[in-house]
């Protein structure tokens, strides 16, 4: 297993699929560093790693802030001398007709799903040119493989990672891979973000008929790292049985 020993930071690690992945790789032997704004909630996940003898430890994080995530990263290099696994996980998932005009949720969608990623790649691709290897796992959605009634900037903002994610592999970069993973509908937080009314209550009800555990996410995520350094899977996708599109 590729897995023991790396060091993989984890963007919006305070829950969710971030929560999980890095739980899960902790177990499996890797080093993490979790980054999210609520430093309670990183304070006892770590907790609970750490008393399952993982290595883990937490830093404030605001993707949305590019000097936030280069000490993120400047953290996780000085902690443990190197970075090898860089998740960009945190999103936002404020759904709603465009007719509606919420341009602040736009805006914050655009802050967080895409130039949070970017600021993330920004940080780390230095550390990994130098190093000569580097992985970067993107979380996409299944938003950004289909579009559907109220998630047009949503989907906007996912396709845009799958976009930079598939240009970032084809630059080549010698050692340096590159996955986007897509999760359908899972059991997280991120509905919670929704301010229409009708398409949270929509949300809620798909979600609570069939939506799948973060779990499922991280083990895709721990699939495509542990795989010998001249396999790059490039993506995943990750449904729950039930979900339609």
């Amino acid at each position: 297993m590729n897995i023991e020993e790396k060091v993989v930071v984890i963007t919006g690690a305070s829950s969710g699929i971030g929560e999980a992945t890095g739980r899960l790789l902790a177990e499996r032997g890797a080093r993490v560093l979790l980054g999210a704004r609520r430093m309670d909630r990183l304070e006892a996940i770590r907790g609970t790693i750490r008393a399952t003898g993982g290595v883990a430890e937490i830093h404030p994080l605001d993707v949305t802030r590019r000097k936030s995530v280069a000490d993120f990263l400047k953290f996780a290099s000085q902690t443990y001398g190197r970075i090898d696994v860089m998740v960009n996980n945190a999103g936002i998932m404020p759904l709603s007709p465009m007719s509606q005009l919420k341009v602040d949720e736009w805006e914050r969608m655009v802050d967080v799903n895409i130039k949070g990623v970017l600021y993330g790649i920004a940080a780390a691709l230095p550390f990994f040119t130098e190093q000569g290897a580097g992985h970067f796992v993107n979380v996409s959605s299944i938003a950004g493989m289909v579009v559907f009634p109220g998630s047009a900037v949503y989907s906007g903002t996912k396709f845009a990672v799958r976009a930079i994610s598939e240009g970032l592999r084809m630059e080549n970069l010698p050692g340096i891979r590159s996955t986007v993973i897509f999760p359908g509908i899972v059991s997280t937080e991120l509905a919670n973000s929704i301010t229409d009314e009708q398409m949270a209550r929509n949300i809620r009800e798909r979600r609570d008929a069939f939506a799948i555990s973060p779990d499922a996410i991280a083990r895709a995520v721990a699939f495509a790292i542990e795989q010998p350094d001249d396999v790059d899977v490039n993506e995943i996708v990750v449904r729950p049985t039930r979900q339609d599109r």
